[in-house]
Formats: structure tokens, C-alpha cells, sequence
């Protein structure tokens, strides 16, 4: 399986697969998940993994993620209109099972997040400390990830 990284949803191949979308929040935000207490994901870069097996396949699902005029339909939704998109590693014909579980090292913010019809994950959000480095590259015919600025502490609030 091997993917590209895109900053926007041209060029993505309108065919099924999976794909790692990377947000970004500048602050935190409270999530809720039915049936559960809020919890508040800090400010940082979350790595998410989905899939596409729709019509427009990974083309519409990521440029959907990417649109800020949207209904709130999914989970990810609320991050994505909370924080910014800073594109998506493109996996054709891959599965968003797989791509979680070549990220396990990374730490789970919110177990159930994006996998509440999925029995093998915890979660399909990931969080990605700065400093640590992605195995993607096994994926990406060993290109590195792309540079993603860091994320400022807004005014106001202490540093993390």
C-alpha cells in the first residue's frame, strides 16, 4: 500500500481507499461523543484515519474534510471546522484499519473517536507530538512527511 500526501483535494484519484487526514487545532476543543462525558483534545496536530468508499471516492471524502461549509455528520467534522486541514496522505484501495495500526505508537486522545462501527481500532483519531516522527514513510515510497508549522500557543494561555 502506498500513498501521496495532498494539501488539497485536487489531483486525489476519485477511487476508493483510506486516507490520514492532519489537523491541526490552535487551541483546544471540546468533544462529545454520545453517551459520554466532554473531553477537551488539546491544541497540537491530530492524525485521523478514514475511508472512502462512496461515491467521488477519496477525492469527495477528503475534500469534504477540507470544505469549512459543511453539516456536522461525523466526528471529525467538529475538528475539522475547529482546527485547520493541512491536507491528507492518500491510500487507494487501502483501509483505514491498517493505516491506525501502522501509527499505534501514537498516542490515542479519545478512544471511540471514528471507530464507533469499527471493533478492531480504539480509535481512528491519533495524536502527533511534535518531535515525533511518522512511519508513514514505509507507505509513501519513503518520502518523508511534509513540513507542518507548529502549532502557537494562543495569547493568553500558558505554554504547553
Amino acid at each position: 500500500m502506498t500513498g501521496r500526501f495532498h494539501s488539497t483535494a485536487d489531483g486525489i484519484p476519485a477511487e476508493p481507499g483510506a486516507y490520514v487526514l492532519l489537523v491541526t487545532l490552535a487551541e483546544g476543543v471540546e468533544v462529545r461523543l454520545p453517551g459520554r462525558a466532554p473531553v477537551v483534545l488539546a491544541a497540537g496536530r491530530y492524525l485521523y484515519c478514514g475511508s472512502a468508499r462512496g461515491p467521488g471516492g477519496l477525492r469527495a471524502r477528503v475534500g469534504r474534510h477540507m470544505r469549512r461549509d459543511k453539516a456536522v455528520r461525523w466526528h471529525i467534522d467538529r475538528l475539522t471546522l475547529a482546527g485547520r486541514v493541512a491536507g491528507a496522505w492518500v491510500f487507494p484501495g487501502g483501509d483505514e484499519c491498517a493505516l491506525v495500526a501502522g501509527l499505534s505508537s501514537l498516542p490515542v486522545p479519545l478512544p471511540g473517536f471514528g471507530s464507533s462501527d469499527c471493533h478492531r481500532c480504539a480509535s481512528h483519531l491519533l495524536a502527533w507530538p511534535e518531535g515525533v516522527g511518522l512511519d508513514l514513510e514505509r507507505w509513501t515510497g519513503g518520502a518523508p512527511p511534509p513540513p507542518v508549522p507548529a502549532v502557537r500557543t494562543p495569547p493568553g494561555c500558558p505554554p504547553r
